[in-house]
């Protein structure tokens, strides 16, 4: 026995197990509290002066189900098929005890079992939720944060301890599909609602009200284990309503992942071949999907990549060492356009006060507008009140002179991608700022160390790049420049902190990461659409690949025009060393002959209907480019955005812009929506094979062109058979320049 639950007994005979796993803010199910909480049912059940218990946790939630730390482990590693499944089956032969009493069936049909509750004081998913579910009576507080639910499907896996199970048996098969296919939570009055509890009353009450239960039932069962028992409304997986349940959910499921996510094929075939077998046989079969999804590389690599990897950098992983915490109390924003104005709400929301200052006082009022748009809508959706909402207002100070900069902590730079205009906003400032003050810019192609020449103090001189809308948009991703030192960076990382933001660190380079990565796929469409290939096949197969929306949209809403200005920058900073690349003459075309700029003008490769009905493909393109007479397979037009992609992250890599391959994991997939299901980028190669990877990109660049060659990194990677992950180790590998 270990420490993580605490183990009482009352005057009335009803023990309650408390779960508080010791040094961490959350309880998680690990290897030791699995088995104490084993350990504990056994010693209820076998204690005749033990009348039932109460389950619940000593932690403001109650539990957040399995440390994905420990499942990650399982999914990279090599045990027998006896051996996973009986790692995959462990918790549910602990709850199927708990709700057995490990009674035989007809044993149990005549006498129940002793009584077990949950006492609920927070919210409780995955793992934590299907102990809820294993309880014989379920009592929850009425904090309005109460919540109750499966995430599982969201790192590829499903819940593996009776979830798939026990819900359908109380709910009915829809109702669970939903939920479980999806990962969207229950809060607490649906879960009263619907019965999946049957107590909701404060948080100060609920082990009383559990243990009040308790104390009345001399013994218990599960509805599901009382002889003749029948789906919620008679529809069990054999029903005809049932049947068409399941053929609506798969098709459902299926449009929205693109066959992408086993996961989802997994839960609703759990849903059925567990709706037409007893109990027992059904969570054995969930137990054998759940083991074979573990196995599987989408769960492992998005494990690493958005949970394990995610949480690292959001707890300061990528902070450099021999620093003190400090927090930004009084920001600088320059510039009140979309970015500026996004950057100004985030940073009012966490308490800042934020100078928001623009070339005249209606610019930025214009920009403190985002924020009280913003606020207006949370009010009215209930998400925030008035007084919280005036609040977060009052912290923005909208001007439009510099000297109002003087007191700030931190200035962050957002004005015109131009660098005669950013000169300009940067000397200005830095003649009113603390000689201590960092200055940041937003900039999201042009190189910091350049940028960093208009100031005085180049050292305290970073990039913190934000996306569009900040509001939503989770990622930053900050930028070293060459003189950019370790105080300033730690600086940028409390900063962003303070806001909720996942950070990843990258070194300098035109476009940075993410923007110089994320353009390659809009480029690669339109190369294709260039080519001839046509351009529903095009957006068609960028979804399929697993990109939340098409390179020809995705180019709309960046606007086109910028692409084209971006290009002439960059081929006026590069000169002969500018290569052409096959999109430009799309571009050139669309901006300065046809004028289609996107969005932004209501015409790019899309039609945007001004009654606002949704938009189409623009018929003009055929005839602007017209179709060739063979088109390619969906695989290959799938292929060529995915190893267009992944060769240039690679290139990153190597060229040591990247500092490991977890952030440029992380910073694919929520930077630009690189398909989460395949881990990122690296994991993708990884999965794919280095060597096969090599072999791909190598017959594309034969076909299309130069710009799929793989980097010289990748052949030797091929040739030594190594991978930029290894089991138990998910920051991945380091660059060469940078592991010494």
């Amino acid at each position: 026995m270990t420490d993580t639950i605490r183990f009482d007994v009352d005057s009335d005979g009803i023990a309650t197990l408390t779960i508080d796993l010791p040094n961490t803010g959350m309880n998680v199910f690990n290897a030791d509290l699995i088995n104490d909480l084993d350990a504990l049912v056994d010693k209820v059940l076998a204690d005749d002066a033990i009348k039932g218990a109460v389950i619940t946790s000593g932690k403001p939630a109650f539990l957040a189900g399995a440390d994905l730390n420990m499942l990650g482990a399982q999914a990279g590693g090599k045990q027998s098929l006896e051996e996973q499944f009986e790692g995959a089956f462990r918790l549910n032969k602990i709850f199927r005890k708990i709700e057995t009493g490990g009674k035989p069936k007809k044993v149990l049909a005549m006498e129940g079992t002793k009584p077990f509750a949950a006492a609920v004081n927070g919210l409780a998913l995955g793992g934590g939720f299907e102990l809820v579910l294993a309880c014989h009576y379920r009592v929850i507080t009425d904090d309005a944060s109460m919540q109750l639910g499966f995430p599982e499907v969201q790192v590829g896996l499903l819940p593996g301890a009776g979830g798939t199970q026990r819900l359908p048996r109380i709910i009915g098969i829809q109702a669970a599909a939903g939920a479980i296919t999806t990962g969207k939570p229950f809060k607490g009055p649906a879960a009263l609602g619907m019965g999946i509890v049957q107590e909701m009353v404060p948080t100060d009450k609920v082990v009383e009200a559990a243990k009040a239960w308790v104390k009345k039932s001399p013994s218990a069962i599960a509805p599901w284990d009382k002889k003749g028992f029948k789906y919620p409304g008679g529809a069990g997986a054999m029903n005809p309503a049932a049947v068409q349940t399941f053929i609506g959910a798969n098709a459902m499921a299926q449009k929205q992942t693109q066959h992408n996510y086993p996961a989802i094929q997994a839960i609703l075939s759990c849903l059925y071949e567990g709706g037409i077998v007893d109990f027992d046989t059904a969570i054995r079969i969930e137990s054998k999907y759940f083991m074979s999804l573990l196995k599987d590389p989408v769960a492992g690599n998005m494990i690493r990549s958005l949970f394990i990897n995610k949480q690292a950098v959001e707890k300061g992983s990528l902070r450099p060492e021999g620093f003190e915490r400090r927090q930004v109390k009084r920001l600088g924003m320059l510039g009140a356009g979309l970015m500026g104005a996004g950057v100004a709400y985030v940073s009012a929301k966490a308490g800042m006060d934020v100078v928001l200052l623009d070339r005249d006082m209606a610019a930025a009022e214009k920009g403190k507008d985002y924020s009280r748009k913003l606020v207006e809508k949370g009010i009215g959706r209930g998400q925030t009140t008035k007084e919280k909402g005036d609040a977060l207002l009052s912290h923005i100070i909208p001007t439009d002179n510099y000297d109002d900069l003087k007191d700030c902590d931190l200035i962050i730079e957002a004005v015109f991608e131009a660098e005669d205009i950013k000169k300009d906003v940067t000397q200005k400032t830095e003649a009113v700022i603390g000689k201590d003050v960092v200055f940041a810019s937003n900039t999201s192609t042009l190189p910091i160390t350049g940028l960093a020449k208009n100031f005085g103090r180049p050292h305290q001189f970073i990039g913190i790049h934000f996306f569009s809308p900040v509001d939503k948009m989770p990622l930053v991703e900050i930028i070293m420049g060459e003189k950019t030192d370790d105080e300033t960076l730690a600086l940028a990382l409390d900063y962003v902190s303070q806001i909720r933001k996942t950070p990843i660190v990258v070194n300098d380079s035109r476009g940075f990461y993410t923007s110089r990565c994320f353009g390659t796929y809009v480029q690669e469409g339109y190369a294709m659409v260039k080519e001839g290939v046509n351009p529903a096949l095009i957006e068609n197969a960028g979804k399929m690949s697993g990109m939340p929306v098409g390179p020809l949209a995705v180019g709309d809403e960046v606007a086109i025009d910028l692409s084209y200005k971006v290009g002439q920058a960059t081929k006026k900073a590069l000169g002969d060393k500018y290569v052409p690349s096959p999109a430009d003459g799309f571009v050139e075309k669309m901006v300065v002959d046809l004028e289609r700029f996107g969005r932004k003008n209501g015409k790019g490769a899309y039609v945007y209907p001004e009654d606002g009905s949704p938009k189409y493909l623009w018929p003009g393109l055929a005839e602007e480019f017209p179709l060739a007479a063979d088109q390619p397979s969906v695989d290959e037009v799938e292929s060529r955005l995915m190893v267009r992609m992944a060769v240039e992250c690679a290139r990153c890599f190597e060229e040591g812009v990247l500092r490991d391959t977890a952030s440029g994991d992380i910073g694919a997939i929520f930077g630009w929506g690189f398909a989460p299901w395949t881990g990122g980028p690296f994991s993708f190669i990884d999965t794919m094979g280095v060597a096969a990877f090599v072999a791909e990109a190598d017959r594309l660049a034969q076909a299309y062109g130069q710009r799929f060659t793989p980097p010289q990194l990748l052949r030797d990677m091929a040739a030594k058979g190594e991978t930029f992950y290894k089991p138990g180790d998910s920051r991945g590998k380091i660059p060469a320049k940078k592991a010494a």
